[in-house]
Protein backbone atom coordinates (compact mmCIF):
# COMPACT_ATOMS: atom_id res chain seq x y z
CA UNK A 1 0.00 0.00 0.00
CA UNK A 2 3.17 2.75 0.86
CA UNK A 3 4.41 1.54 -2.33
CA UNK A 4 1.03 3.13 -4.37
CA UNK A 5 0.37 5.93 -1.79
CA UNK A 6 2.78 8.30 -3.16
CA UNK A 7 1.60 8.16 -6.52
CA UNK A 8 -2.06 8.29 -6.00
CA UNK A 9 -3.06 9.52 -2.34
CA UNK A 10 -0.73 12.02 -1.33
CA UNK A 11 -0.34 13.61 -4.95
CA UNK A 12 -3.83 15.01 -4.06
CA UNK A 13 -5.16 15.35 -0.81
CA UNK A 14 -2.22 15.61 1.09
CA UNK A 15 -0.66 18.52 -0.95
CA UNK A 16 -3.07 20.44 0.48
CA UNK A 17 -2.48 19.49 4.22
CA UNK A 18 1.25 19.94 4.18
CA UNK A 19 1.25 23.45 2.22
CA UNK A 20 -0.21 24.51 5.94
CA UNK A 21 2.33 22.38 7.88
CA UNK A 22 5.88 23.52 8.88
CA UNK A 23 8.60 20.95 9.30
CA UNK A 24 10.31 19.25 12.38
CA UNK A 25 12.59 22.45 12.79
CA UNK A 26 13.01 25.65 15.65
CA UNK A 27 12.84 28.44 13.05
CA UNK A 28 10.26 31.11 12.50
CA UNK A 29 9.90 32.77 9.13
CA UNK A 30 12.36 35.58 8.73
CA UNK A 31 12.06 38.82 6.45
CA UNK A 32 16.25 38.81 6.68
CA UNK A 33 16.35 35.48 5.32
CA UNK A 34 17.18 36.52 1.26
CA UNK A 35 15.04 35.45 -1.36
CA UNK A 36 18.08 35.54 -3.83
CA UNK A 37 20.09 33.14 -1.42
CA UNK A 38 17.35 30.19 -1.40
CA UNK A 39 19.13 28.38 -4.53
CA UNK A 40 22.05 25.90 -4.20
CA UNK A 41 24.23 27.97 -6.49
CA UNK A 42 23.47 30.95 -4.41
CA UNK A 43 24.46 29.52 -0.97
CA UNK A 44 28.39 30.52 -1.06
CA UNK A 45 30.02 28.48 2.63
CA UNK A 46 31.90 31.18 4.41
CA UNK A 47 28.81 33.67 4.71
CA UNK A 48 26.02 33.85 6.98
CA UNK A 49 28.00 32.35 9.74
CA UNK A 50 26.02 33.79 12.35
CA UNK A 51 22.56 32.79 10.80
CA UNK A 52 20.54 30.97 13.75
CA UNK A 53 18.52 28.43 12.99
CA UNK A 54 17.32 24.95 14.27
CA UNK A 55 16.69 22.24 11.90
CA UNK A 56 16.59 18.49 11.82
CA UNK A 57 17.87 15.56 9.49
CA UNK A 58 16.31 12.13 8.26
CA UNK A 59 18.38 9.32 6.85
CA UNK A 60 19.61 5.76 6.43
CA UNK A 61 22.65 6.01 8.23
CA UNK A 62 22.39 3.95 11.67
CA UNK A 63 26.12 2.98 11.50
CA UNK A 64 27.30 6.86 11.34
CA UNK A 65 25.58 7.28 14.81
CA UNK A 66 28.00 4.55 16.53
CA UNK A 67 30.92 5.90 18.55
CA UNK A 68 32.41 2.72 17.71
CA UNK A 69 32.55 3.29 13.79
CA UNK A 70 36.03 3.31 12.62
CA UNK A 71 35.18 6.12 9.63
CA UNK A 72 33.67 9.85 10.38
CA UNK A 73 30.20 9.57 12.30
CA UNK A 74 27.74 12.26 12.32
CA UNK A 75 28.30 13.95 15.77
CA UNK A 76 32.10 14.58 13.97
CA UNK A 77 30.43 15.61 11.31
CA UNK A 78 27.90 18.15 12.97
CA UNK A 79 30.98 19.20 15.63
CA UNK A 80 32.90 20.19 12.28
CA UNK A 81 29.89 22.20 10.96
CA UNK A 82 29.10 24.01 14.02
CA UNK A 83 32.96 25.04 13.60
CA UNK A 84 31.75 26.99 10.58
CA UNK A 85 28.54 27.48 11.68
CA UNK A 86 27.96 27.62 15.23
CA UNK A 87 24.64 29.02 15.47
CA UNK A 88 22.70 26.16 13.00
CA UNK A 89 21.71 23.60 15.48
CA UNK A 90 21.47 20.21 13.76
CA UNK A 91 19.54 17.18 14.66
CA UNK A 92 20.20 14.16 13.39
CA UNK A 93 17.83 11.25 13.52
CA UNK A 94 18.23 7.48 11.41
CA UNK A 95 16.49 4.41 10.84
CA UNK A 96 17.07 1.03 9.93
CA UNK A 97 13.97 1.18 7.98
CA UNK A 98 14.24 4.44 6.45
CA UNK A 99 12.86 3.46 3.02
CA UNK A 100 8.98 2.96 4.33
CA UNK A 101 9.30 5.31 7.39
CA UNK A 102 10.29 8.03 5.24
CA UNK A 103 7.07 8.04 3.21
CA UNK A 104 5.36 7.48 6.65
CA UNK A 105 7.16 10.62 7.95
CA UNK A 106 5.77 12.01 4.92
CA UNK A 107 2.42 11.08 4.70
CA UNK A 108 2.15 12.09 8.22
CA UNK A 109 2.48 16.48 6.79
CA UNK A 110 5.15 17.10 9.32
CA UNK A 111 8.32 16.04 8.42
CA UNK A 112 11.98 16.62 8.80
CA UNK A 113 13.95 20.10 7.59
CA UNK A 114 16.03 17.58 5.22
CA UNK A 115 15.57 14.34 4.53
CA UNK A 116 17.18 11.75 1.53
CA UNK A 117 14.21 11.64 -0.93
CA UNK A 118 12.47 8.17 -0.61
CA UNK A 119 10.48 6.72 -3.83
CA UNK A 120 8.09 9.68 -4.75
CA UNK A 121 6.95 10.20 -8.00
CA UNK A 122 8.79 13.11 -9.62
CA UNK A 123 5.56 15.08 -10.59
CA UNK A 124 5.20 15.23 -6.81
CA UNK A 125 8.53 16.31 -5.57
CA UNK A 126 7.41 19.82 -5.37
CA UNK A 127 4.86 19.06 -3.08
CA UNK A 128 7.50 18.26 -0.43
CA UNK A 129 10.59 19.04 -1.38
CA UNK A 130 11.87 22.93 -2.46
CA UNK A 131 13.60 23.36 -6.00
CA UNK A 132 16.92 23.62 -5.44
CA UNK A 133 17.97 25.40 -8.63
CA UNK A 134 17.97 25.28 -12.24
CA UNK A 135 19.48 21.48 -13.97
CA UNK A 136 21.71 23.92 -15.62
CA UNK A 137 22.89 25.27 -12.52
CA UNK A 138 23.56 21.96 -10.64
CA UNK A 139 24.88 20.34 -13.49
CA UNK A 140 27.88 23.42 -13.04
CA UNK A 141 27.75 22.26 -9.00
CA UNK A 142 27.35 18.63 -8.79
CA UNK A 143 27.27 15.32 -10.69
CA UNK A 144 24.60 13.22 -11.45
CA UNK A 145 22.46 16.25 -11.29
CA UNK A 146 19.06 14.67 -12.83
CA UNK A 147 18.66 12.62 -10.69
CA UNK A 148 15.86 13.98 -8.95
CA UNK A 149 15.46 16.50 -11.88
CA UNK A 150 11.74 17.43 -12.80
CA UNK A 151 10.28 20.17 -15.50
CA UNK A 152 13.74 21.85 -15.44
CA UNK A 153 14.54 21.84 -11.45
CA UNK A 154 16.23 19.89 -9.38
CA UNK A 155 15.39 18.98 -5.89
CA UNK A 156 17.76 16.46 -4.89
CA UNK A 157 21.46 16.23 -3.66
CA UNK A 158 23.26 13.30 -3.41
CA UNK A 159 24.93 12.13 -0.77
CA UNK A 160 27.52 10.28 -2.17
CA UNK A 161 27.27 8.54 -5.78
CA UNK A 162 27.82 4.65 -5.81
CA UNK A 163 28.53 1.64 -8.45
CA UNK A 164 27.40 -1.49 -8.32
CA UNK A 165 29.26 -4.65 -7.78
CA UNK A 166 30.34 -7.27 -5.06
CA UNK A 167 32.13 -7.07 -1.86
CA UNK A 168 34.17 -9.80 -1.04
CA UNK A 169 37.27 -11.27 1.23
CA UNK A 170 40.00 -11.36 -0.88
CA UNK A 171 41.82 -13.87 1.65
CA UNK A 172 39.03 -16.37 1.16
CA UNK A 173 39.24 -16.17 -2.51
CA UNK A 174 42.79 -16.89 -2.10
CA UNK A 175 42.44 -19.89 -0.45
CA UNK A 176 40.00 -21.03 -2.15
CA UNK A 177 42.24 -21.10 -5.40
CA UNK A 178 40.81 -18.15 -7.08
CA UNK A 179 42.94 -16.57 -9.53
CA UNK A 180 41.03 -14.29 -11.61
CA UNK A 181 37.83 -12.87 -10.69
CA UNK A 182 34.96 -13.78 -12.32
CA UNK A 183 33.35 -11.99 -15.28
CA UNK A 184 30.36 -14.29 -16.36
CA UNK A 185 28.18 -16.21 -14.31
CA UNK A 186 29.20 -19.33 -14.68
CA UNK A 187 32.91 -18.11 -13.56
CA UNK A 188 31.03 -17.19 -10.51
CA UNK A 189 29.08 -20.16 -9.57
CA UNK A 190 32.38 -22.17 -10.05
CA UNK A 191 33.94 -19.53 -8.02
CA UNK A 192 31.29 -19.78 -4.84
CA UNK A 193 31.60 -23.66 -5.42
CA UNK A 194 35.60 -23.14 -4.63
CA UNK A 195 34.97 -21.30 -1.86
CA UNK A 196 32.52 -23.92 -0.29
CA UNK A 197 35.11 -27.00 -1.19
CA UNK A 198 38.45 -25.33 -0.08
CA UNK A 199 37.71 -23.10 3.27
CA UNK A 200 35.19 -22.87 6.07
CA UNK A 201 33.68 -19.12 4.71
CA UNK A 202 29.93 -18.77 3.11
CA UNK A 203 30.44 -18.85 -0.29
CA UNK A 204 27.51 -16.01 -0.49
CA UNK A 205 25.47 -14.79 2.11
CA UNK A 206 22.51 -13.78 0.86
CA UNK A 207 21.20 -11.15 3.65
CA UNK A 208 17.71 -12.71 3.28
CA UNK A 209 16.13 -11.95 6.94
CA UNK A 210 17.34 -7.83 6.28
CA UNK A 211 14.92 -7.80 3.36
CA UNK A 212 15.57 -4.00 2.20
CA UNK A 213 19.17 -5.74 1.25
CA UNK A 214 17.42 -8.07 -1.48
CA UNK A 215 16.23 -5.27 -3.23
CA UNK A 216 20.21 -4.56 -4.73
CA UNK A 217 19.67 -7.10 -6.73
CA UNK A 218 17.58 -4.74 -8.85
CA UNK A 219 20.42 -2.21 -9.08
CA UNK A 220 22.17 -4.46 -11.22
CA UNK A 221 19.60 -4.94 -13.98
CA UNK A 222 20.45 -1.78 -16.09
CA UNK A 223 23.73 -0.68 -17.51
CA UNK A 224 26.44 -3.10 -15.55
CA UNK A 225 24.06 -5.87 -17.25
CA UNK A 226 23.15 -4.34 -20.66
CA UNK A 227 25.90 -1.51 -20.60
CA UNK A 228 23.35 0.69 -22.19
CA UNK A 229 23.01 3.94 -20.08
CA UNK A 230 19.41 4.25 -21.69
CA UNK A 231 18.22 0.95 -20.99
CA UNK A 232 17.11 1.14 -17.10
CA UNK A 233 14.58 4.77 -17.49
CA UNK A 234 14.15 4.76 -20.69
CA UNK A 235 13.70 1.63 -22.25
CA UNK A 236 12.71 -1.22 -19.66
CA UNK A 237 9.34 0.35 -19.52
CA UNK A 238 8.84 0.04 -23.15
CA UNK A 239 10.63 -3.62 -22.96
CA UNK A 240 8.85 -6.72 -23.77
CA UNK A 241 9.11 -9.70 -21.47
CA UNK A 242 12.58 -8.13 -19.59
CA UNK A 243 13.24 -11.06 -17.69
CA UNK A 244 13.35 -13.68 -20.44
CA UNK A 245 16.61 -15.31 -21.18
CA UNK A 246 18.48 -13.35 -24.11
CA UNK A 247 20.77 -16.24 -24.15
CA UNK A 248 24.28 -14.66 -23.51
CA UNK A 249 24.43 -14.53 -20.20
CA UNK A 250 23.67 -10.70 -19.76
CA UNK A 251 20.55 -8.72 -19.09
CA UNK A 252 18.19 -8.84 -15.87
CA UNK A 253 17.53 -12.84 -16.49
CA UNK A 254 21.16 -13.61 -15.59
CA UNK A 255 21.51 -11.42 -12.99
CA UNK A 256 18.65 -12.92 -10.78
CA UNK A 257 19.80 -16.35 -11.95
CA UNK A 258 23.08 -15.68 -10.03
CA UNK A 259 21.04 -15.70 -7.29
CA UNK A 260 18.83 -18.87 -7.73
CA UNK A 261 21.69 -20.63 -8.73
CA UNK A 262 23.71 -20.22 -5.71
CA UNK A 263 21.10 -20.75 -3.55
CA UNK A 264 19.71 -24.12 -5.05
CA UNK A 265 23.28 -25.48 -5.49
CA UNK A 266 23.76 -24.53 -1.90
CA UNK A 267 26.32 -21.68 -2.26
CA UNK A 268 24.65 -19.86 0.60
CA UNK A 269 24.42 -19.78 4.07
CA UNK A 270 22.33 -23.61 6.02
CA UNK A 271 20.04 -21.43 6.96
CA UNK A 272 18.48 -17.67 4.96
CA UNK A 273 16.02 -16.84 7.53
CA UNK A 274 18.71 -16.90 9.82
CA UNK A 275 20.65 -14.22 8.31
CA UNK A 276 22.06 -10.78 10.56
CA UNK A 277 22.63 -7.91 8.93
CA UNK A 278 25.08 -5.91 11.62
CA UNK A 279 26.36 -9.09 12.36
CA UNK A 280 27.61 -10.32 8.75
CA UNK A 281 29.94 -7.08 8.03
CA UNK A 282 32.18 -8.40 11.22
CA UNK A 283 31.93 -11.97 9.55
CA UNK A 284 33.12 -11.14 5.95
CA UNK A 285 35.83 -9.08 7.40
CA UNK A 286 37.12 -11.84 9.79
CA UNK A 287 36.65 -14.23 6.49
CA UNK A 288 33.84 -15.88 7.40
CA UNK A 289 31.87 -14.36 4.37
CA UNK A 290 33.32 -15.05 0.68
CA UNK A 291 31.09 -12.08 -0.47
CA UNK A 292 28.23 -10.26 -0.49
CA UNK A 293 25.97 -8.43 -3.46
CA UNK A 294 25.76 -4.85 -2.41
CA UNK A 295 26.86 -1.45 -3.95
CA UNK A 296 29.66 0.15 -3.17
CA UNK A 297 28.48 1.72 -0.25
CA UNK A 298 28.33 -1.24 1.93
CA UNK A 299 32.63 -1.00 0.67
CA UNK A 300 33.64 0.91 3.58
CA UNK A 301 31.31 -0.62 6.35
CA UNK A 302 32.92 -3.90 5.82
CA UNK A 303 36.08 -2.61 5.55
CA UNK A 304 35.36 -0.88 9.23
CA UNK A 305 34.19 -3.88 10.86
CA UNK A 306 37.03 -5.76 12.23
CA UNK A 307 40.91 -5.89 12.23
CA UNK A 308 41.32 -6.92 8.89
CA UNK A 309 39.77 -4.11 6.36
CA UNK A 310 43.08 -4.77 4.16
CA UNK A 311 41.35 -8.41 3.18
CA UNK A 312 37.78 -6.36 1.84
CA UNK A 313 37.35 -5.52 -1.80
CA UNK A 314 35.08 -4.68 -4.11
CA UNK A 315 34.77 -6.29 -7.58
CA UNK A 316 32.42 -5.71 -11.08
CA UNK A 317 29.73 -7.93 -11.29
CA UNK A 318 30.35 -11.00 -12.82
CA UNK A 319 28.51 -10.34 -16.09
CA UNK A 320 30.56 -9.32 -19.73
CA UNK A 321 28.36 -7.74 -22.91
CA UNK A 322 31.04 -8.51 -25.97
CA UNK A 323 34.07 -8.88 -24.08
CA UNK A 324 33.47 -5.90 -22.21
CA UNK A 325 32.60 -4.95 -18.24
CA UNK A 326 30.29 -2.33 -17.30
CA UNK A 327 29.08 -1.12 -13.82
CA UNK A 328 25.96 1.25 -13.61
CA UNK A 329 27.51 4.34 -11.65
CA UNK A 330 25.00 7.09 -9.86
CA UNK A 331 23.47 8.68 -7.10
CA UNK A 332 23.10 7.03 -3.52
CA UNK A 333 19.99 8.58 -1.32
CA UNK A 334 19.48 12.29 -2.20
CA UNK A 335 19.24 15.06 0.22
CA UNK A 336 15.67 16.70 -0.15
CA UNK A 337 14.94 20.25 1.74
CA UNK A 338 11.17 20.57 2.90
CA UNK A 339 9.24 23.00 0.95
CA UNK A 340 6.84 23.62 3.67
CA UNK A 341 9.18 25.52 6.89
CA UNK A 342 10.17 29.23 6.51
CA UNK A 343 12.56 30.63 4.52
CA UNK A 344 15.27 30.69 7.42
CA UNK A 345 15.07 26.99 7.67
CA UNK A 346 15.10 26.47 3.76
CA UNK A 347 18.41 28.70 4.49
CA UNK A 348 19.77 26.77 7.13
CA UNK A 349 19.54 23.46 5.03
CA UNK A 350 20.65 24.69 2.06
CA UNK A 351 23.88 25.89 3.99
CA UNK A 352 24.08 21.94 5.56
CA UNK A 353 23.68 20.66 2.69
CA UNK A 354 26.22 22.08 0.65
CA UNK A 355 28.80 21.83 3.21
CA UNK A 356 28.00 17.76 3.47
CA UNK A 357 28.79 17.91 -0.32
CA UNK A 358 31.63 20.26 -0.48
CA UNK A 359 33.24 20.39 2.16
CA UNK A 360 32.81 17.40 4.38
CA UNK A 361 34.30 15.25 2.67
CA UNK A 362 31.33 12.48 2.90
CA UNK A 363 31.38 11.16 -0.52
CA UNK A 364 35.29 10.18 -0.16
CA UNK A 365 35.05 9.01 3.04
CA UNK A 366 32.21 6.60 2.10
CA UNK A 367 34.38 5.41 -0.56
CA UNK A 368 32.11 6.71 -3.18
CA UNK A 369 32.01 8.34 -6.54
CA UNK A 370 32.62 12.53 -6.14
CA UNK A 371 29.31 14.37 -6.32
CA UNK A 372 30.59 18.03 -5.57
CA UNK A 373 32.26 19.46 -8.84
CA UNK A 374 35.09 21.21 -6.97
CA UNK A 375 35.87 17.81 -4.95
CA UNK A 376 36.66 15.04 -7.57
CA UNK A 377 38.69 12.80 -5.52
CA UNK A 378 37.62 9.21 -5.47
CA UNK A 379 39.20 5.52 -3.76
CA UNK A 380 37.04 3.91 -5.98
CA UNK A 381 38.03 2.44 -9.33
CA UNK A 382 37.16 -0.47 -11.41
CA UNK A 383 40.40 -1.44 -13.39
CA UNK A 384 39.27 -2.16 -17.02
CA UNK A 385 35.35 -1.60 -16.24
CA UNK A 386 33.48 1.29 -17.95
CA UNK A 387 30.86 3.22 -15.50
CA UNK A 388 27.90 3.42 -17.06
CA UNK A 389 25.47 6.43 -15.59
CA UNK A 390 21.97 5.77 -16.53
CA UNK A 391 19.93 8.51 -18.75
CA UNK A 392 17.01 10.34 -17.46
CA UNK A 393 13.68 9.13 -18.40
CA UNK A 394 12.35 10.89 -21.67
CA UNK A 395 10.12 13.87 -21.02
CA UNK A 396 6.80 12.93 -20.82
CA UNK A 397 7.71 9.79 -19.01
CA UNK A 398 9.23 10.71 -15.81
CA UNK A 399 6.30 8.37 -13.54
CA UNK A 400 6.34 5.44 -16.23
CA UNK A 401 8.77 3.07 -14.52
CA UNK A 402 6.69 3.96 -10.95
CA UNK A 403 3.35 3.53 -12.45
CA UNK A 404 5.27 0.42 -13.94
CA UNK A 405 6.67 -0.86 -10.42
CA UNK A 406 2.90 0.38 -8.81
CA UNK A 407 0.90 -1.78 -11.34
CA UNK A 408 3.41 -4.96 -11.98
CA UNK A 409 3.63 -5.08 -7.87
CA UNK A 410 7.33 -5.61 -8.52
CA UNK A 411 9.14 -2.60 -7.32
CA UNK A 412 11.92 -2.75 -9.91
CA UNK A 413 14.96 -0.39 -7.36
CA UNK A 414 11.97 0.53 -5.54
CA UNK A 415 12.14 -2.01 -2.13
CA UNK A 416 11.18 -4.78 -4.56
CA UNK A 417 13.12 -6.92 -1.79
CA UNK A 418 9.82 -9.36 -1.36
CA UNK A 419 10.49 -10.75 -5.34
CA UNK A 420 14.05 -11.45 -4.23
CA UNK A 421 13.18 -13.52 -1.05
CA UNK A 422 10.28 -15.26 -3.60
CA UNK A 423 13.73 -16.16 -5.41
CA UNK A 424 15.81 -17.64 -2.57
CA UNK A 425 12.96 -18.90 -1.27
CA UNK A 426 12.11 -21.41 -4.09
CA UNK A 427 15.44 -21.62 -5.18
CA UNK A 428 16.32 -23.49 -1.77
CA UNK A 429 13.03 -25.59 -1.34
CA UNK A 430 12.96 -26.62 -5.08
CA UNK A 431 9.32 -26.24 -5.51
CA UNK A 432 9.69 -23.59 -8.66
CA UNK A 433 11.52 -23.74 -11.32
CA UNK A 434 13.74 -20.04 -11.86
CA UNK A 435 12.04 -19.83 -15.47
CA UNK A 436 8.92 -20.31 -14.62
CA UNK A 437 9.19 -17.20 -12.05
CA UNK A 438 10.83 -15.04 -14.57
CA UNK A 439 7.55 -16.43 -16.98
CA UNK A 440 5.53 -14.84 -14.30
CA UNK A 441 7.02 -11.42 -14.11
CA UNK A 442 6.74 -10.92 -17.51
CA UNK A 443 2.90 -11.58 -17.27
CA UNK A 444 3.02 -8.60 -14.24
CA UNK A 445 5.42 -6.84 -16.39
CA UNK A 446 2.96 -7.10 -19.77
CA UNK A 447 -0.24 -6.50 -17.68
CA UNK A 448 1.06 -3.25 -16.13
CA UNK A 449 1.84 -2.37 -20.08
CA UNK A 450 -1.60 -2.88 -21.06
CA UNK A 451 -2.95 -0.89 -17.76
CA UNK A 452 -0.56 1.77 -18.16
CA UNK A 453 -1.37 2.18 -21.68
CA UNK A 454 2.75 1.99 -22.27
CA UNK A 455 3.93 0.88 -25.56
CA UNK A 456 6.24 -1.90 -25.73
CA UNK A 457 8.84 -1.11 -28.11
CA UNK A 458 11.53 -3.73 -27.64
Amino acid sequence: MKKRLLSIVLAGAMCVGLAACGGKNGATKSSSAKKDKLTYSGTVLGENTDLKADITVFNHRTDLDSDDYKGTTWKQYLAAFNKDYPNIHVKITTDTNYADDALTHLQSGDYETVMMIPAVNKSDLSSYFMPLDSLDNMKKEINYAETWEYDGSVYGVPSTATTQGIVYNKKVFKEAGITDLPKTPDDFIADLQKIKDNTKAIPLYTNYAAGWTMGAWDAYIGGGATGDATYMNQKLVHTKNPFSDPGDKTHAYNVYKILYDAVNKKLTEDDYTTTDWEGCKGMINSGKIGCMVLGSWAYPQMEAAGDNGDDIGYMPFPITIDGKQYASAGADYSYGINNNVSDTAKQAALIFVKWMTDKSGFSYNEDGLPVSKSDDRTKLAFDGVDFVTDEPALKGEEDYLNEMNSESELNINNGGNDKIQAIVEHASKGDESFDNIMKEWNKKWSDAQDANGIEAKY
